[in-house]
């Protein structure tokens, strides 16, 4: 029976039994994972951005203005069970890909993420409103806390861009890994490791 196996860029790897799918989506399984969930992210700006487009340019109100959905299913739009649905995945694709980061790129992601965990709540604040139907400071609808400065709208389009930058930034450095950082243990980066100095970064 084989003890070893090579990743993608010919390192050696241990093999201790059958590797996990979490091991899998952060190493073969990696740059196909991390396509489907970008795919998620960007239908949901797409939302976003047909809502400002709704209320900034076409000068709808925003309870009318419920992006690409709404205008068939308004209903699906308006529930706090489906926002924080999208937080909830958001929150757990970055937990389960972050592995498959290695060095600058990792940092970056886990920026993203720990500002998921805070707009995550922010969402569970809000479906817990809805749920016990008694909304923060008796306001006549969900509120989160930073809402109480920002409306709704604004915030939730800032929430998404300051997850969605350290995003970007860490792919960047996960395609093109800076000198002197190996590459990942998936086949996203865009350079090929053509020495054997670098060392595997998971060890």
């Amino acid at each position: 029976m084989a003890t070893s196996i090579s990743d993608v860029h010919g390192h050696v790897l241990p093999l201790s039994g059958r590797r996990t799918l979490s091991e899998k989506l952060n190493s073969e399984w990696h740059e196909k994972a991390l396509w489907v969930f970008m795919a998620i992210v960007l239908a949901h700006w797409g939302e976003h951005f047909a809502q400002a487009y709704q209320i900034w340019v076409l000068g709808w109100p925003i309870p009318k203005a419920n992006g690409i959905l709404g205008l068939w299913y308004p209903w699906l739009i308006k529930s706090e069970t489906l926002h924080y649905g999208y937080a909830l995945v958001m929150l757990i694709g970055l937990w389960v890909l972050r592995k498959g980061f290695t060095g600058l790129s990792h940092t970056w992601w886990m920026v993203a993420f720990w500002i998921q965990v805070w707009h995550h709540f922010e969402h569970l604040l809000l479906l817990t409103q809805a749920t016990i139907h008694h909304n923060l400071m008796g306001k006549p609808v969900p509120y989160s806390i930073i809402q109480l400065f920002i409306p709704r709208v604004q915030l939730h389009l800032f929430y998404n861009a300051i997850v969605f930058i350290p995003m970007v930034i860490a792919m960047y450095y996960h395609m093109f890994p800076p000198k002197g950082e190996a590459p990942a243990q998936c086949t996203c980066s865009w350079l090929k490791d053509d020495t054997n100095e670098a060392t595997d970064c998971n060890a």
